[in-house]
Parts: C-alpha cells; sequence; structure tokens
C-alpha cells in the first residue's frame, strides 16, 4: 500500500506580522470607504505572520507579468532543490528511485514545468513521469496526494515525489481593491513543501482511499481573472460558508471505508480561513483541538495555498502523535468550489 512520508517544508526569509499587514491597510487605503471592515476582517483570521520571497516594499510594486514571470522561475529553482532532498532523505530513497513527480503550483506558470528543469538537474531518469497541475489552486494539495495515491494502485513497487511551490505574494494586484482582495492581502503567504509517496515501505500516512466533490455551479466562487497584469484573484463572500455542503461530501467517503468521519484521530484539512475550521469542528462533530495541526500553519504561515495540507502533515509527524493504526483525513479545498479527499492509516516502517 502506497505510504505519504514526511514532508519537507521550507518558508522564506522575508516576515509580514498581523500588525504589520494592519498598518499597510490603513496607509495606502486611509480612504477606502470599508476600510473598518477589512481591518476587522484580516483581524479574524488568525494569521500571526506571513514569510514571503522578496521584502515586502519589493511585493508592493508591480513590475509587470513578464518580470513577475521571471522572479518566480529564479526563484523556485533557487529554493526547491533543498526541500525536494529534504524529502527524499526522509523517505529514505534516491532521485533515480522516483517514478513521477507532481508538482503543484497556482501562483507562477512555467512551460516546460519546473518538473522538467529538476529531472534534468536533481538527478531523476529521464523516464521519470510528470503531472504539472496548475489550476486547482488551493485544492491541489490534495489532488497531488490522491494522484500518488492513484499511481502507486496501479504501479505498486512505484515511488511518486510531491511538491508544492506557491509565492502567493507574486499575485499581488495594487488596484485590486475590492473587500475580497484586501483580505487576501492579509491572509495569503509563500512556501515551499515535498513529500514522497513509497508504494512499499516507509513510515506515514497509509493511503486507504481518495475521492473529489466539486459544490455545483460554484465555479465562480474562487478564481483567476487573467489579464494583461497578471493574476487577479477572485473571492466570492460565500465561499466561507462551503464546509456546510462538503462535510457531507467528506462523511461519504469515511462511510465508504466504513469509517465515522466524526471519530478519526487525525485531521488534516486546507486551512484557508479560520471559519473553514470551525465549521468543520461544527458539521463533522469533531473537538477544535482536532485541527489543530492546520490552524497552527495559518497562524504561523497565513494561507499557502496547496502546501498547507502538506505542512499540517509535518506538523503532525513532528508531534509524534499517531500511533499504529490511527486512521485520519487528509483534504483540500479550492476553486470548483473541489474538494480533494482521502483517508489514511498510520503506519510505521519494520
Amino acid at each position: 500500500m502506497a505510504v505519504l512520508c514526511k514532508p519537507a517544508i521550507a518558508v522564506p526569509e522575508h516576515i509580514i506580522t498581523q500588525d504589520d499587514t494592519l498598518e499597510l491597510a490603513r496607509r495606502l487605503h486611509k480612504d477606502h470607504s470599508q476600510l473598518k471592515l477589512v481591518l476587522r476582517l484580516i483581524e479574524h483570521t488568525g494569521v500571526l505572520k506571513r514569510h514571503l520571497i522578496q521584502p515586502i516594499d519589493k511585493v508592493l510594486k508591480h513590475p509587470g507579468l513578464d518580470a513577475r514571470s521571471a522572479v518566480y522561475e529564479q526563484e523556485s529553482k533557487a529554493r526547491v532543490p533543498a526541500v525536494v532532498r529534504q524529502a527524499l532523505d526522509q523517505a529514505e530513497l534516491e532521485a533515480r528511485q522516483i517514478d513521477l513527480i507532481v508538482y503543484v503550483s497556482c501562483t507562477g506558470f512555467m512551460m516546460p514545468s519546473l518538473t522538467a528543469w529538476l529531472i534534468n538537474t536533481l538527478g531523476f531518469r529521464s523516464e521519470t513521469r510528470q503531472i504539472p497541475i496548475a489550476q486547482l489552486g488551493c485544492a491541489a494539495g490534495g489532488a497531488a496526494i490522491n494522484r500518488a495515491h492513484d499511481f502507486c494502485t496501479a504501479y505498486p513497487d512505484s515511488n511518486v515525489l510531491i511538491v508544492a511551490c506557491e509565492f502567493c505574494s507574486l499575485c499581488y494586484q495594487p488596484t485590486d481593491l475590492g473587500v475580497g482582495s484586501l483580505l487576501s492581502n492579509g491572509l495569503f503567504g509563500d512556501a515551499i513543501a515535498a513529500a514522497v509517496v513509497r508504494g512499499r515501505g516507509g513510515t506515514g500516512v497509509r493511503l486507504e482511499r481518495n475521492g473529489s466533490y466539486l459544490i455545483p455551479h460554484t465555479e465562480d466562487w474562487i478564481s483567476y481573472a487573467v489579464r494583461s497584469t497578471g493574476f487577479h484573484f477572485l473571492l466570492d463572500k460565500r465561499v466561507p460558508g462551503t464546509m456546510e455542503p462538503l462535510a457531507p461530501a467528506l462523511r461519504a467517503v469515511a462511510d465508504q471505508q466504513r469509517w465515522n468521519a466524526g471519530e478519526l484521530d487525525f485531521y488534516l484539512v486546507h486551512a484557508g480561513g479560520p471559519r473553514i475550521l470551525d465549521d468543520l469542528s461544527r458539521f463533522l462533530e469533531v473537538p477544535p483541538e482536532a485541527f489543530r495541526f492546520s490552524r497552527a500553519t495559518l497562524t504561523e504561515y497565513g494561507n499557502i495555498a496547496s502546501a498547507v495540507v502538506l505542512d499540517a502533515l509535518g506538523r503532525m509527524f513532528e508531534e509524534a502523535s499517531p500511533r499504529e493504526g490511527h486512521r485520519g483525513l487528509l483534504a483540500g479545498f479550492g476553486p470548483g468550489i473541489t474538494a480533494e479527499m482521502a483517508l489514511g492509516t498510520w503506519t510505521a516502517a519494520a
């Protein structure tokens, strides 16, 4: 059975605190008619600090999509290799033992994908398969785990590397002044995460089942408007309420495994904001403490898009709380509105 091993996480060196964010909002948008609402929403995110690939003065400037694309390529090539090497070490594998790389990112675009550069640079075999995923947004972390699981189910002796590279700060748009956009400016952070799914052996989450669910007719609730200036993030005010229709989908996947979604040992879910975690606690009837790993990610790093689920998993590894046979749920939520869900059992290598 496929095992999701300990992930490697890296956040960049430039830090912006919540106090910094609030002060910037007051200074840059002092005449905004809904400034008080924006400040209150940012305060309620629970995000105390975020990490950025550039100093904030550079983030606030917009040099154009071509310049931002160059930064994305330069920074990803500079930062991803060390994270990949750490993930391989933690899975006790070498690059040549990887059969598929799933690379997810919704904050920059390259063609060919960074996967081609990684194969050529880090010693992966030329036969290594590639799956770049760009348009699932924050759900892509869950999707990457699920596609790795599918591959290892089809090819049981295979190993899959997952890489999530999210530089959300490159999507800042100084002319987007809607409440949703200004809230996003205080929510998203930059991070890189990587993990290996081993077809055989390994310590971590043994993947048992996965599933997807799309809430009908919500495709315009989370989206990008792609313009000459780049990606303009659009966030509908109805998004925070999406856990009510998604909770039954989580329960349904667990039911297929004959598990009760409200009685699991661990929960690793995308922390898009505090209400998502609060609502899941209520609708799944589990204590708020069950989402402590996701909440810690949100507090310390902000919403790091597709990397959230892997960071939450890393925090569970560090806490060393799971025991052999403990059962859990992993889930990413993103545009569509889409949920990518997985069930797993903790296992330790013999």
